[in-house]
């Protein structure tokens, strides 16, 4: 269902305090805390013995007592006391799950903790760019799995019905995508030329008139994603020209980072920011465009959580078409991840 040796967004760095956080990720429960010296720490949040939730008990120093009985564990998942026992078993212990912060989140690592490599952390271009301005959003949680959201992504089609007064605009229907296979994931892209502007970007473009726009679609393994949108004046960009787009000096950029984490089948929290190439320190722009594209992905959530319960419920078989050739190839990607995790006794069967 998952793919376990990967990296996910466990929450925004500073929802995780002195206090027992608990959470789910890939229908695994976890309980987060940050120790006396900051670090952040990730345990199983089940006590061994009867299971309570760790987060139920007590954070001591950077010990957590469980809320039941007292057995004690410290911030790599070993059991420091058991009271009344003159003798720790060897079972009473917890998983322990590597923990790195990057761009404002909690990295978690949920497989092979042997693997977990830091470098393998997605990368954010322009990041700490001072002439780059971030709008961050919050968390989202989909009721839907996680793979319809990656769907969603990698269709940039959908906007032309879903997001109409937003990301929407002409050119959105018919205009073919090229669909690219990338080495970490899979991306799908268009230009879009001689059109007015969406609406949602319409106000920020340092020009006048009808655009050529780039849409740029990516999603990597396990569940991440890059959306790239470029504007330029009608003329100055579009496949097949010799000017660089981006050097255009009134060209508009905009970095939409998306981060699905798994809760379980059924369920995906959903985190994003954007950084966009002006107004780096202008509050008032990150704000406007924060809740535009809050706006914008409960447009989603709505189709998403019924798309999901149409497909969970089908009584006819469903279909593809040619704009589901980007999203079907990263579920083969993903499928093909997943089985190569299993262990070669399970592949057999």
């Amino acid at each position: 269902m998952f793919i376990k040796n990967a990296w996910y967004v466990a929450a925004w760095d500073h929802e995780i305090t002195r206090a027992l956080k608990p959470t789910t990720i890939l229908g695994e429960d976890i309980v987060l805390f940050r120790t006396t010296a900051g670090k952040i720490a990730a345990l199983e949040n089940a006590c061994p013995h009867r299971k309570l939730p760790l987060s139920m008990g007590r954070l001591k120093g950077d010990e957590v007592e469980c809320g039941y009985h007292g057995l004690t564990f410290d911030c790599v998942g070993t059991c420091v006391r058991v009271p009344g026992a003159t003798k720790i078993p060897k079972t009473a212990k917890v998983r322990s799950y590597p923990v790195e912060e990057r761009y404002g989140l909690a990295w978690i690592w949920m497989g092979d903790a042997t693997l977990a490599n830091p470098a393998e952390i997605m990368a954010v271009e322009h990041w700490g760019d001072p002439g780059w301005g971030v709008n961050r959003g919050e968390s989202m949680t989909v009721a839907c799995n996680y793979l319809y959201i990656t769907d969603n992504l990698l269709d940039p089609s959908h906007v032309a019905w879903v997001h109409t007064t937003s990301f929407g605009g002409a050119g959105c229907e018919d205009t073919p995508l090229e669909t690219i296979a990338v080495p970490s994931g899979v991306a799908v892209s268009r230009w879009m030329n001689d059109t007015p502007p969406a609406p949602f970007y319409a106000p920020f473009l340092k020009f006048q008139g009808n655009c050529d726009r780039q849409q740029y679609y990516e999603v990597r393994y396990p569940a991440h994603a890059i959306i790239k949108a470029v504007f330029v004046p009608a003329g100055a960009g579009g496949d097949g020209k010799s000017q660089r787009p981006e050097a255009h000096p009134d060209v508009f950029l905009m970095d939409s980072y998306n981060f699905m984490t798994p809760v379980d089948e059924n369920n995906t929290r959903y985190y994003w920011f954007q950084l966009r190439n002006f107004a780096p320190n202008d509050m008032r722009v990150s704000d406007q465009f924060a809740e535009s594209v809050r706006n914008a992905f409960a447009e989603d959530r709505v189709i998403l959580e019924a798309v999901h319960k149409g497909m969970t419920e089908m009584r006819t078989p469903n279909m593809s078409l040619a704009i589901d050739k980007g999203p079907l190839a990263f579920r083969r990607g993903t499928a093909a991840r997943i089985a190569a995790e299993q262990p070669a006794a399970m592949v057999a069967e």
